[in-house]
């Protein structure tokens, strides 16, 4: 089943403890699309401007994601984020942000995105997810991602494109702040009463936790020696996730198991991404690796046998 995803389209300046990085490709929709290609054919929507360029088109087609809605507007720049890191790898500092073409996004869907099976509405602005939705209402799976700035600023249109999609992936804290509830679990709970049919809490580097109806499931994240650049391992996580989901007839999206598999390959798709600067490492990635590390994932995370009496 094809997958679109719409987003941000960026170059990244990243300095952490293990080294730094000067515009690198990055964005939430070129995070996403890789890990998510692994697993089913991807169509990237999103702006870039004059300075993006053969090189980084070249990554994006290395994977076979199909970059025909990327919309180059001339004269413009490339959306450009500066940031940091410190040895605690969970928080960003942000140094600089340039939103260039990105400031004035519209999201502009062919007849062929807007066909397509499935949906991600990656962190944008609340009404532009909207906009993207009604556009795509054959899809038959819309996921959402989001962030603090837009519970802040824009809440009730945040819950508004929250109610009109299956799938919700944020951070813990943003989603115990876009319901006000202290508890993470009151807190899902309630965020699945707004329509969604399975919240995700993403919790770095302790996992991640699904909520569906009144079923749960948590996942600690894989166990890493070496993590270098953690920029768009939430991004990764909801393209393993949403890629693997494509690959199952009709998308699965009342299947429990399914969605626990996809929890674990996301999880296995964001080890991979914090492994190297940006794109590094995805683009070193091979299928075999990613088979290979998720049933090592299995087998860390499987409960050992009760002997009977």
């Amino acid at each position: 089943m094809s997958l679109v995803v719409v987003g941000s389209i960026a170059f990244d300046s990243v300095r952490t403890p293990f080294g730094e990085r000067e515009r690198m490709l990055g964005g939430s929709a070129v995070h996403f699309a890789l890990a998510a290609s692994f697993f089913s054919d991807v169509r990237v929507v999103g702006p870039v401007g004059d300075d993006f360029g053969e090189a980084e088109y070249a990554v994006l087609h290395a994977r076979a994601i199909d970059t025909s809605d990327v919309e180059h507007v001339p004269g413009g720049q490339t959306f450009h984020w500066r940031g940091r890191y410190e040895y605690d790898l969970n928080t960003a500092h942000t140094e600089d942000t340039q939103l260039g073409v990105f400031g004035g996004f519209e999201p502009k869907l062919s007849d062929e995105s807007r066909a397509a099976g499935m949906l991600f509405l990656a962190n944008i602005q609340p009404e532009l997810q909207r906009a993207v939705r009604a556009q795509c209402d054959r899809a038959r799976l819309v996921g959402l991602d989001s962030m603090n700035l837009w519970i802040e600023t824009a809440r009730d249109s945040l819950l508004q494109a929250i109610a009109e999609v299956d799938l919700v992936f944020m951070n813990d804290a943003e989603v115990r702040m876009v319901t006000e509830q202290p508890n993470l679990v009151r807190a899902a709970r309630q965020l699945l009463g707004v329509g969604p049919r399975a919240v995700v809490a993403k919790q770095g580097e302790y996992g991640a936790a699904l909520f569906t109806g009144d079923r749960f499931f948590s996942l600690p994240a894989y166990p890493l020696e070496t993590v270098v650049d953690p920029t768009g391992a939430g991004d990764s996580f909801a393209g393993g996730f949403m890629g693997y989901m494509a690959s199952r007839p009709e998308g699965a999206p009342d299947d429990e198991d399914e969605l626990r598999r996809a929890m674990t390959y996301g999880s296995v798709l964001a080890s991979f991404n914090v492994e190297g600067f940006g794109t590094e490492r995805m683009e070193r990635l091979e299928r075999e690796d990613i088979a290979r590390r998720y049933e090592e994932f299995r087998s860390i995370t499987a409960l050992a046998e009760v002997p009977s009496a």
